[in-house]
């Protein structure tokens, strides 16, 4: 018997790299993002990159109506930062 993740680890719909992210925005946010990231240090780079990926993957959530209505009804599931590591780890991911 294995032991399986209760939800499993579905592939990115946004490819993690600046290629990907700024292909997932509106012309208007690919400018932006472009523009941030050419004007970062390169020890802000990966900052600008988690942070322009997080927008693209919700800016691309198929089920993006109904997790803005949960948010703002203060409805939404949270888990706690304990429990996301150990869900990570779990899943074999980075927890950096």
């Amino acid at each position: 018997m294995s032991a399986q993740p209760v939800h499993p680890h579905a592939p990115h719909r946004v490819a993690r790299n600046a290629q990907g992210i700024a292909a997932a925005l509106s012309s208007e946010l690919r400018v932006e993002f472009y523009a941030e990231l050419l004007a970062a240090a390169p020890e802000e780079a990966k900052g600008v990159l988690l942070r322009w990926w997080g927008r693209a993957m919700l800016d691309n959530d198929p089920d993006q109506e109904r997790r803005v209505t949960a948010a703002l009804a203060g409805a939404m599931q949270t888990v706690s930062l304990e429990e996301l590591l150990e869900r990570r780890r779990a899943a074999g991911l980075p927890v950096e």
